[in-house]
């Protein structure tokens, strides 16, 4: 199967998998420095939610500001 954005696998309809909203910022910092404001323990879902935002792209275009 191809790779797709960061690495991330697509699935059979050739769509890129999401990351998992179980996923801890501690593990996404090493990719997305500018998430560093946010606990080490928090999880993605958690972050979002907070946020008010849907998707990890949203998430990071906001704090990107």
């Amino acid at each position: 199967m191809a790779e797709g954005l960061d690495n991330r696998h697509r699935d059979k309809n050739g769509r890129i998998s999401e990351k998992h909203g179980n996923t801890k910022m501690k593990t996404l910092k090493q990719d997305y420095p500018e998430l560093k404001h946010f606990g080490n323990e928090d999880t993605l879902s958690t972050v979002k939610e907070r946020q008010g935002v849907e998707t990890l792209s949203e998430l990071l275009k906001k704090v990107g500001k």
